[in-house]
């Protein structure tokens, strides 16, 4: 059952699925970068505005599922628009802004998001845009992400399953038991 706290906006009612904190283990595999599993932690808060307030950080795993070094963090602002269009600004530890935008799904909680804008400062690796897909399934945050390039087409590079407030013993179980990411990235969601 998913909680909706008194004093969150109206609006955000839509995304209250994704409130709390979230952590977990994933895949991530791109063209020119090693493949390896990796963990996270994310949070979605509120504070009575019309946004969510998004931070994620993630971190390569051994093959015991040790931390053994940074692999992403980002941040932002997730906001509801008219006829139920996802808002989504997010700042990437890489030198990134990006703009999304994405449609709830009828009747289930899953969030589909495409870039809109890309901004990169100089230092920034080549990245023209991608798409997430956001669900949350038998009590689970599951994600994956694609990505492309002005060398690669857009492709999947990372998706993780995401529980409520784990133990570092639940993440480096979860990151031994990980499948292979499915070749169109979306087979967590089917």
């Amino acid at each position: 059952m998913i909680e909706i706290p008194s004093d969150l906006h109206r609006d955000l009612v839509p995304l209250a699925w994704l409130l709390g904190d979230w952590a977990g283990a994933g895949v991530f595999d791109f063209p020119g970068a090693e493949k390896c599993n990796f963990g996270q932690e994310l949070s979605f808060s509120h504070d009575g505005r019309d946004f969510l307030e998004y931070t994620s950080h993630s971190w390569v795993l051994d093959k015991d599922g040790n931390k053994v070094g940074p692999l992403e963090s980002e941040s932002g602002f997730w906001r509801i628009g008219k006829d139920r269009q996802v808002e989504t600004v997010m700042t990437r530890d890489t030198g990134v802004v990006e703009v999304w935008y994405g449609q709830l799904a009828e009747g289930k909680p899953q969030i589909d998001l495409v870039t809109d804008a890309v901004a990169r400062v100089e230092a920034a690796e080549p990245y023209s845009g991608g798409k997430r897909l956001y669900g949350y399934v038998n009590g689970d945050l599951l994600w994956v992400g694609e990505k492309q390039t002005p060398e690669v087409s857009l492709r999947p590079y990372m998706s993780a399953q995401l529980k409520k407030v784990v133990s570092p013993e639940q993440v480096a179980e979860m990151a031994r038991n990980l499948p292979d990411m499915p070749d169109d990235g979306i087979a967590f969601f089917k």
